[in-house]
């Protein structure tokens, strides 16, 4: 049986240096799930390591993605037979077949599709945890890069927590719709004194841009406010000292590091449940010999869908 799986084998732009590749499929592992991939989405935490942004940690030859799901067709226990997972913290997913740790698959409810299942991993946990460390309850919010997926899950589970009021910095004005839709009090990503402004009002800031607009943020942030830096959309770093305060920074990878199975197997339980009651980009849906098409509409400025790879 054959695999087929996008790799890259140096650094570059995902453009210039993905490789769709036909394998033969290795053996299969005992102690693993075969999972036969249905959906895996393109995220910016997919092709920011292909430039080498993380070359410290993640390195080429390797196989792109870190969620999706599938159906698992091979196993040691027949109980895991048939049934949905994420098969997560294990090879890349944009590949047709994945060999995954048991402890590390994630079961999908039969009542989550498979379009919001294969989106249920890096951002949602990624925001819900931040949230849990950070909460926002009669705080004043603002989140950066507002017309992404993480950034608004993070508004509208906000807001579901009790924060008074959400601000969102967005780049591209065919995000406004949304943002006003969802109750979040627009900012435009190039008025820096309104930005700064709301900055020295807020108390927790989310940041997933880093670069001159964390700096900025910095620079007007009261003494008692918070900033998570979660991302460096803008390919730029930044000094975490600022006048007042210093940056905290949050990577989900670290977090499951130092965090038992059992323990975030069960944040899904609360996960599943908030994702069937949160608006989300609907997706825009490519077979895997497309992904150059899936790249070019994740890099539409102001884009409103998510592209997904059919597997």
């Amino acid at each position: 049986m054959e695999n087929t799986a996008l790799w890259f084998r140096q650094f570059g732009e995902p453009e210039q240096v993905l490789t769709l590749e036909h394998a033969p499929l290795t053996p299969f592992i005992p102690g693993t799930l075969r999972v036969r991939m249905h959906y895996a989405p393109v995220n910016p935490s997919d092709l920011i390591p292909i430039t080498g942004a993380y070359r410290h940690r993640v390195f080429p030859p390797r196989i792109v993605g870190y969620e999706g799901v599938g159906v698992v067709e091979q196993a040691d226990s027949a109980q895991w037979i048939g049934r949905r997972v994420l098969p997560l913290r294990g090879e890349g997913t944009w590949q047709r077949w994945v060999d995954c740790p048991t402890q590390w698959a994630v079961p999908v409810p039969d009542s989550i599709p498979d379009e919001l299942a294969a989106r249920g991993y890096i951002n949602p946990l990624a925001a819900w945890l931040m949230l849990e460390r950070w909460p926002v309850m009669g705080k004043r919010v603002l989140v950066t890069a507002a017309g992404s997926a993480c950034a608004g899950l993070l508004a509208q589970w906000a807001k579901r927590q009790g924060a008074t009021e959400v601000y969102g910095i967005y780049r591209s004005p065919d995000h406004l719709p949304a943002l006003l839709k969802l109750g979040i009090i627009p900012l435009d990503s190039g008025d820096s004194r309104a930005i700064a402004e709301v900055a020295r009002q807020v108390d927790v800031v989310y940041d997933a841009v880093g670069g001159e607009l964390a700096t900025l943020m910095l620079d007007h942030l009261n003494s008692r406010a918070v900033m998570i830096s979660y991302g460096l959309l803008s390919g730029k770093g930044f000094s975490p000292r600022g006048r007042h305060i210093t940056a905290q920074r949050f990577h989900l990878r670290d977090t499951l590091a130092v965090t038992p199975v059992e323990e975030w197997q069960g944040w899904f339980s609360s996960l599943w449940q908030l994702l069937r009651e949160t608006q989300q980009p609907e997706a825009e849906v490519y077979k895997l010999e497309e992904w150059r098409l899936a790249l070019a509409l994740f890099h539409e400025p102001g884009r409103q869908r998510k592209p997904l790879l059919k597997l």
